[in-house]
């Protein structure tokens, strides 16, 4: 794959490629002031035949993404993609509980933590004709000793 053109997604020639560092191919473009850039092995797509490497991404977003120099930084490169491995995996509390700030965590599971009742539960006393001292419904209190 050395010495391959490489062709992003919005059909510009963007450089050739000079290696391989880890899961990353690193791309050398420019004629006068050379930069070189790690693009995943994931957005990348080689044709031996035509010795292109056909790219998934679009030239500005390789352009954009963390120049490769002295030390290589594979966290950095993952991260400006998108990929999972640029993030850190939210942590646990054990036996698959959440954390009250975890991002998994549903608008519903926030109701019911702040003793909020949840759409769900609403609707059941709509459906019900139930009546909260806070909520005394679209209609009016229904009394039925009227």
């Amino acid at each position: 794959m050395e010495g391959y053109d490489v062709i992003t997604s919005d059909e510009h020639k963007l450089g050739h490629v000079v290696g391989t560092i880890g899961d990353n191919v690193i791309v050398e473009h420019g004629t006068l002031r050379k930069t070189k850039h790690a693009v995943p092995k994931t957005f990348a797509h080689a044709d031996d035949g035509e010795q292109v490497v056909r790219l998934t991404v679009s030239k500005e977003l390789v352009e954009s993404s963390p120049k490769v120099q002295d030390e290589f930084d594979a966290h950095a490169v993952a991260e400006h993609y998108g990929l999972a491995s640029g993030y850190e995996a939210p942590e646990t509390l054990g036996d698959g509980e959440l954390l009250p700030d975890d991002p998994a965590l549903t608008a519903e599971d926030d109701e019911l933590r702040a003793g909020i009742p949840t759409a769900e539960q609403e609707r059941l006393r709509a459906r019900r004709g139930d009546v909260t001292p806070e909520s005394p419904g679209l209609l009016g209190e229904r009394n039925p000793e009227r």
